[in-house]
């Protein structure tokens, strides 16, 4: 993977799902594009249609129609393998619920996908010791989840989105369970992480959190409605 220029490419990108026999269109005819090592906030109110485009960029979904090439593949001609393997290698993601895996400590919570890229033991586990210590918890390492704090939980879950250099960090409404000073921390975190050069797609309802990415895309009843870079 090449590491400037053009990284994601969305042309008429329209998706939809069938209800009751009625055709629902959630996202229409988006067409954008994000270059290597920006900082993006995709923001909207709840049913805009956010999500939905967080699933089609991060590949856990392809669009109905309209093309999608990340680092100039096409997604949606991809198998479901094919989908799992660049999730891995290319995409970390940063979820609200954090997505811990209760009975694994917290270094084993950032190995786990590293195993599936059949990294060694012993070099997953250096790298997730090596993230782990990044985000402050070097001492944390061996606590389960429920041992550790809301924002404690949520460094291990950017640790474990890091651990494997992805190029694009795709964060969805990564301070949304925590408090006004913790989301301050993570938020500083993943700006720092910006500036060491990963490519950052932010999700959020939160234009106090929007303003913080250097360029915001705004998603309006599934339409494209603002596209501001700032000065």
């Amino acid at each position: 993977m090449s590491t400037s220029g053009t990284l994601i490419e969305v042309s008429d990108m329209s998706h939809g799902y069938t209800m009751a026999g009625e055709r629902m269109t959630i996202l229409k005819n988006l067409s954008f594009t994000i270059d290597f090592g920006e900082f993006v906030a995709i923001i909207g109110p709840s049913g805009s249609g956010k999500s939905t485009l967080m699933n089609m960029l991060g590949c856990l979904d392809v669009s109905d129609t309209g093309s999608y090439l990340l680092d100039g593949q096409e997604i949606r001609k991809l198998s479901d393998n094919k989908l799992a393997a660049i999730r891995n290698e290319k995409i970390g993601f940063i979820f609200q619920s954090f997505n811990l895996l209760p009975k694994l400590s917290a270094v084993e919570n950032v190995e786990l996908p590293l195993v599936y890229r059949g990294i060694s033991h012993r070099q997953r586990r250096q790298l997730a010791e090596d993230a782990l210590t990044k985000v402050g918890l070097g001492d944390r390492m061996h606590h389960r989840p429920a041992e550790l704090s809301g924002g404690q939980q949520q460094r291990v879950a950017i640790a474990r989105a890091m651990a494997g250099s992805p190029p694009i960090l795709l964060a969805d409404e990564p301070t949304g369970a925590l408090d006004t000073r913790t989301g301050k921390e993570v938020m500083g975190m993943i700006r720092q992480l910006n500036e060491q050069g990963h490519t950052i797609i932010l999700i959020t309802h939160d234009l106090e959190i929007a303003e913080q990415a250097n360029r915001i895309i705004r998603i309006q009843d599934g339409n494209l409605v603002e596209d501001r870079r700032k000065a």
